[in-house]
């Protein structure tokens, strides 16, 4: 069930925030379990076979939870030995639905090269969302050992792991941000400016992925496909492609995003931020710490920082960073390709860190041709490794790093299938207001200056009403725009990893 489209709209969504409030209103415990409940149908409407590795998951999770919480007369080497054990188990399965096939086929390469007989492949399905209930299961057994986490009901920790705006693609949740707002009987109870709030940031992650990021996807997939089979892209071609995918993915998976913090609104729970204007920087490592929010700040606290992050010299954290985003590549897909993007973000973050301690010198501001030329050389290095990121594979990402330095000619040569779109009007209109967007508004949460009220006019009660209204009657024309453009498949980007 996606979110754009009518079942969701129309049916799932209403019912479930009737349903939980009616039911919130006489028993909060129930209203969470029938919140529970809802996020499991939700999940099994993508993939009945998929719900009982999820179910078998959290109950295994929630047992080693328990067990590793830190009690009067525990064992800390069995404590350890037991986070140990859990982890493997989360890794393992985890290894075996994701990168089981990949595995196998570097090894058939293996042995192909050699002249050996190869291993069948496994064609296992992978299971949707099973990377992100993975880590978030994984960071809640590390709290668990540590001694942070001190909820132990077990229909907030399912509701925690399945809550259904998140489950799908993120963002990557953490206990300490979710589990106290379950057990908080103000959630239960209808909140009609959150509620309000809440359908305007839905409706605009909804314009970004119906209105920009879907017609921009068009074009970067006609140009990627194309050079997956044969096409050789020009420099025109292969940079306007490269664009279009630049904006689309972000559109795409921050459009998602926003769309999940809205529902959730709806509902009281106020979900993490995850983006924040992420093309506007400067530097790299301000990339990070704008894109993916969830994400990075997972990489951060359960991978950089255990493997020692900047505590043991300028040499090992450099390639703490490395290690981690090669990581953090592959944890998205089973793939050379991301693996090489993950690297070539590694690259970037260590040249920045290096260019922060030898010529900037713990400068904090710099001049304003300064900031331009380095938003510019960030948002060119993020465009670079978008190519490796979207490639079907090597062969196909080489050609149009090819194309984008000129070398299969400045314009293509004949009218064809690249030339045509990229010389349509509307094509050029979606991607100037993707990049204003991108480069001159505020990001989305800014929304609540607005909605349900414009607080600017706040001493001004009627040119508040009227502003007020206004942006009513300008959200429900956007929503209405957006719901005409439902009918062709349209699944979010980040479903695949």
């Amino acid at each position: 069930m996606l979110f754009n489209s009518y079942p969701f709209i129309f049916v799932f969504f209403p019912l479930v925030l009737i349903g939980f409030f009616l039911i919130g209103k006489r028993n909060a415990r129930a209203a969470a379990g029938f919140l529970a409940l809802a996020s499991l149908f939700f999940y099994g409407w993508w993939s009945v076979k998929a719900l009982p590795l999820l179910l078998a998951s959290i109950c295994i999770n929630y047992w080693f939870g328990l067990r590793l919480t830190p009690a009067p007369g525990r064992d800390e080497r069995k404590r350890k030995s037991l986070l140990i054990i859990a982890l493997v188990v989360n890794l393992g399965v985890l290894a075996i639905f994701k990168y089981a096939n990949f595995f196998v086929s570097n090894v058939n390469d293996g042995l192909a090269a050699a002249g050996l007989s190869q291993i069948p492949l496994l064609h296992i399905v992978l299971p949707i969302g099973i990377s992100f209930y993975t880590f978030t299961q994984i960071a809640f057994l590390v709290d668990c050992w540590q001694g942070k986490v001190h909820e132990r009901s077990f229909i907030h920790y399912v509701l925690f792991v399945t809550y259904f705006p998140h489950l799908i693609a993120g963002p990557v949740l953490h206990h300490a941000q979710m589990m106290p707002q379950f057990g908080n009987p103000a959630t239960y109870r209808v909140n009609a400016r959150n509620i309000a709030l809440g359908l305007g940031i839905f409706t605009f992650g909804l314009a970004k992925k119906m209105l920009i990021a879907d017609p921009l996807g068009q074009y970067a997939d006609m140009m990627f496909k194309g050079v997956h089979e044969g096409v050789l892209p020009s420099l025109y071609t292969a940079w306007l492609g490269v664009l279009a995918y630049t904006l689309q993915i972000y559109f795409d998976f921050s459009g998602y995003s926003d769309m999940a913090v809205g529902l959730s609104l709806c509902m009281g729970v106020q979900l993490p931020l995850n983006f924040r204007s992420p093309y506007k920087s400067t530097n790299i490592i301000e990339f990070w710490r704008r894109w993916h929010i969830s994400l990075s700040n997972f990489l951060r606290d359960y991978l950089y920082v255990p493997l020692g992050g900047n505590r043991k010299g300028p040499a090992r954290r450099y390639l703490n960073l490395f290690l981690t985003m090669l990581l953090g590549g592959l944890w998205h897909g089973a793939a050379w390709t991301f693996v090489i993007w993950g690297a070539l973000h590694g690259l970037f973050l260590m040249v920045n860190h290096l260019w922060n301690a030898t010529v900037r010198r713990g400068k904090t501001s710099s001049s304003r041709l300064g900031r331009v030329l380095g938003w510019f050389i960030t948002f060119l290095c993020v465009m670079i490794a978008w190519v490796v990121f979207r490639a079907d594979s090597m062969t196909a990402a080489i050609e149009i790093y090819k194309g984008m330095l000129g070398m299969h000619g400045v314009i293509p040569s004949a009218f064809g299938e690249f030339k045509v779109p990229f010389r349509k009007p509307e094509f050029f209109q979606t991607m100037l207001a993707g990049l204003v967007i991108c480069l001159a508004l505020p990001p989305t949460i800014t929304l609540d200056r607005w909605i349900p009220s414009v607080a600017a006019l706040a001493g001004r009660p009627a040119l508040n009403r009227i502003a007020t209204a206004l942006t009513a009657l300008g959200c429900v024309f956007l929503f209405g725009l957006c719901v005409s453009k439902f009918g062709n498949y349209s699944p979010f980007l980040y479903f695949q990893f």
